[in-house]
């Protein structure tokens, strides 16, 4: 069996949103502190026994974050044609960090984000 090992990053960002074509409280002009978790899977060490530093990968998930960070969502490029859902904000977060640090040995596994305490998506393209 090969081995794996998933390593796990967890940071925040500020931001608001308003879902559009939603009938709810959601719809009007809202913010969160979103809670951020980044898991990165690695099937192979380096030198100094490691997949990634986590520093690096704090350092992807940083530089996208300060994209969102204390913005209203729906105003950015990314969110202008879709709703900036949590399932959506997972999603461009995925991709982003993962251009970023994916290698032959390095994949991002999935991206969580938290709206609330409370209320999660986990973003995955297994």
């Amino acid at each position: 069996m090969a081995p794996c090992y998933t390593l796990k990053i967890t940071t925040d960002f500020a931001a608001s949103h308003a879902l559009r074509n939603y009938a709810g409280a959601c719809q009007r002009l809202h913010g969160h502190n979103w809670k951020v978790e980044v898991e990165v899977r690695a099937t192979k060490l380096n030198d100094a026994g490691m997949g990634i530093d986590f520093k690096t990968i704090k350092q992807a998930t940083k530089n996208v974050l300060e994209e969102l960070d204390h913005y209203h969502l729906n105003d950015l490029p990314a969110f202008s044609e879709i709703n900036p859902t949590a399932e959506n904000i997972a999603a461009y977060i995925f991709q982003q960090v993962s251009n970023m640090i994916n290698q032959e040995y390095i994949t991002v596994l999935a991206i969580t984000v938290w709206e609330t305490d409370r209320a999660c998506v986990r973003y995955t393209e297994e």
